[in-house]
């Protein structure tokens, strides 16, 4: 795995084919899944492995696979989709359920925050989670998020409460 950030206790590296088995465990799950339109189709992740790994190449950011250092487990997914521009991102994080509440998830957060801060292009990241999902609204206001009230979400037919973090 090429590592583009390490934290204490994790490693955020590029997806690569060997983690497709690791994605069943965060993506593939439904209970990890259930509040983000339910788990994907194990059949997809050498595509979403992909493309992944080309907006790393295009941009720089992407979303990245984390690992455990002390168990060199890859535990989940963090970090952003882009669609527009540069300037304007959105965040996303998954861990697979044996590892909530070890702020593992806050962890790389703060991870990708700096990653953003450091390339220098982006100005704001957003980010949204279904209204029940109590852990990861928690994780956004921990780590400075400025919830901006809730916005409807075409693609998942929903309103989410929708965050916004300004880097400049």
């Amino acid at each position: 795995m090429e590592i583009v950030y390490e934290t204490e206790r994790l490693y955020l590296g590029v997806f690569d084919e060997s983690h497709a088995e690791a994605m069943k465990t965060f993506w593939g799950n439904e209970d990890v899944m259930k509040f983000c339109d339910g788990a994907t189709k194990h059949e997809k992740f050498p595509q979403i492995i992909k493309i992944y790994r080309e907006i790393h190449q295009t941009n720089d950011l992407s979303v990245y696979a984390v690992q455990e250092k002390a168990s060199s487990m890859i535990i989940g997914a963090a970090g952003f989709n882009i669609t527009k521009s540069m300037e304007k991102i959105e965040l996303i994080f998954h861990f697979s359920q044996s590892t909530w509440g070890k702020g593992f998830a806050t962890e790389a957060v703060i991870a990708c925050l700096n990653m953003a801060r450091k390339d220098g292009r982006v100005s704001v990241i957003t980010a949204s989670a279904d209204p029940r999902n109590l852990a990861s609204l928690n994780i956004l206001e921990k780590v400075g998020f400025q919830y901006k009230g809730t916005k409807w979400f075409d693609e998942i037919q929903q309103e989410e409460p929708y965050y916004e973090y300004h880097l400049l």
